[in-house]
């Protein structure tokens, strides 16, 4: 007999997306299959859209409490052998989840399966799959230090996992954070035996203009950097070396590349943390001309505050 899988997804006012995202998991080719989609206190038409597909999927109400509350909700509830979480915007490709799931059949106990993925707004179709490097086999280890290394990161639709693993990585961090995936697979990947990469599987990830992860104010940044400092502690738990403290120092200097000058806090003890471990040799993100040249000129710390001066400028002209 088949092996269950439990599809969680968390829902909440995404009226605009769910129901795709809903298909796509009902559309999987693997038979042995569960949707439960937990509608996390919506005021939009998703619980509507969701009551739409009948007894083909279920549906759980709670009040407001965040996605990772609702994917822990969803966990609880779940039933599967293996775990697949779904974003309400995202998509899976037909196939994705057989592809794995043969794939984890043949490999030892605790493996978990990532996949290819690309980013999309309208048509997932019209995507370019763009290789990086965790797209490998790779031990656990192996695969956070290349991830952290800018070697790429995987979407948490992108994974399909042996419900054993989940449950011993233990629950979602419910404090709402932009990195909450990111903190959480940590877990996962290090309880994990092996990570194996399904080249011909596919996952789709809505890049959204004004959704979670884009969002760069305050409590957000500090969230994310304290989802950094649990993520390298898993790490550095399991093994402290020179290679997870670099891989540890270029999350940090990335971290602060990113977010100066909106939290300066954050940032001066992300750069004590890159001090700590001894350094990186990760470069600033580059832009266009202007700002590549800036870099150069001028160091990358006052060529961030000119381009976030000139930023808030735009956005108050076309506000106004």
């Amino acid at each position: 007999m088949p092996r269950l899988v439990s599809i969680l997804i968390p829902v909440y006012n995404a009226e605009s997306f769910v129901a795709e995202a809903i298909q796509s998991a009902l559309d999987q080719t693997w038979p042995a299959k569960e949707v439960i989609a937990v509608d996390d206190g919506s005021t939009d038409r998703s619980a509507k859209i969701l009551e739409s597909f009948g007894s083909r999927i279920r549906i759980i109400g709670q009040e407001n409490r965040g996605a990772s509350a609702a994917r822990n909700r969803a966990l609880a509830e779940a039933r599967g052998e293996f775990i697949q979480y779904l974003d309400a915007d995202d998509l899976l490709a037909p196939d994705k989840i057989e592809i794995q799931l043969r794939r984890l059949e043949s490999e030892p106990a605790r493996s978990i399966a990532s996949c290819a993925w690309s980013k999309f707004r309208d048509n997932p179709l019209e995507c370019e799959m763009k290789p990086e490097g965790v797209w490998k086999d790779l031990l656990p280890v192996e695969w956070l230090v290349t991830s952290w290394r800018r070697g790429g990161m995987m979407p948490c639709h992108g994974w399909l996992t042996p419900r054993e693993v989940v449950e011993k990585a233990g629950a979602w961090d419910q404090v709402p954070c932009p990195n909450d995936d990111g903190e959480f697979f940590t877990r996962v990947v290090l309880n994990s035996a092996r990570v194996v990469f399904c080249g011909d599987a596919r996952a789709h990830y809505r890049s959204v203009p004004d959704g979670l992860s884009r969002r760069k104010d305050l409590p957000m940044i500090t969230a994310v950097y304290s989802s950094l400092v649990a993520s390298t502690s898993h790490l550095l738990a399991r093994e402290n070396s020179d290679r997870t403290r670099n891989a540890c120092a270029a999350l940090f200097q990335d971290f602060a590349y990113d977010f100066y000058p909106n939290a300066a806090e954050s940032v001066r003890l992300a750069e004590e943390m890159v001090a700590k471990y001894g350094g990186a040799n990760v470069t600033p993100h580059l832009g266009g001309l202007i700002h590549r040249l800036l870099v150069r000129t001028i160091g990358w710390k006052l060529a961030a505050r000119i381009r976030e001066s000139y930023s808030s400028a735009r956005f108050r002209l076309s506000s106004s």
